[in-house]
């Protein structure tokens, strides 16, 4: 009885979906977790303060603000916003993810190709940003060196990493399970009902 029961699931099974539609499932899939994976990574990924430059007037001299909570501080023009290294998740270039022209998860997630290599299916990330290794992983500096950037001498030999990729990537292998069986069962469900 039982076994009638299963070969007739079996055959539903592959009377509803051709290859091409399973084909399709796995890509969309991919393209979900890729997805999932991005607004993690993107989360966690820190963002710096930007550039900026001294006002000055006509002759030269710096401006400061004449009243208010920063009454007496120097004025500054924000040259670059911060961020190029979150927006290098999604960007196709360098320039891109420092202009702010990056696009979003959804629009990055459309230009990716996702591979289909034997019994698996994969979709490259990476961050175009020439840098983001170092904030991953940690890197090393000289200590006692000025950095006018930061205004200050750097004092210890090693700065630690973010991880932010290895703890989303670890993060969501746990949870892909529930979300590739619940995908999957909604897909299921919606074949056998027809």
């Amino acid at each position: 009885m039982a076994r009638n029961v299963f070969r007739d699931l079996q055959r539903k099974v592959q009377q509803a979906a051709s290859p091409q539609e399973m084909e399709d499932l796995y890509r969309d899939c991919c393209k979900e977790l890729a997805a999932r994976f991005l607004r993690k990574v993107m989360k966690r990924t820190p963002v710096g303060k930007g550039s900026f430059e001294v006002k000055r007037d006509k002759d030269g001299t710096v401006k400061k603000y004449q009243r208010g909570k920063k009454k007496g501080q120097v004025k500054l023009k924000r040259l670059t916003n911060g961020g190029t290294l979150r927006r290098g998740w999604t960007a196709k270039t360098y320039e891109e993810a420092k202009d702010g022209s990056a696009p979003d998860i959804a629009t990055a997630l459309d230009g990716m190709q996702v591979a289909h290599k034997g019994k698996t299916y994969e979709i490259r990330i990476t961050n175009v940003v020439p840098y983001a290794s170092f904030v991953e992983l940690g890197h090393r500096q000289e200590p006692g060196r000025f950095v006018p950037v930061l205004g200050k001498r750097l004092k210890n030999g090693w700065v630690e990493g973010q991880f932010m990729m290895k703890i989303s990537s670890e993060e969501l292998a746990a949870q892909a399970p529930a979300i590739l069986r619940k995908r999957f069962q909604s897909w299921l469900e919606g074949r056998l009902d027809q």
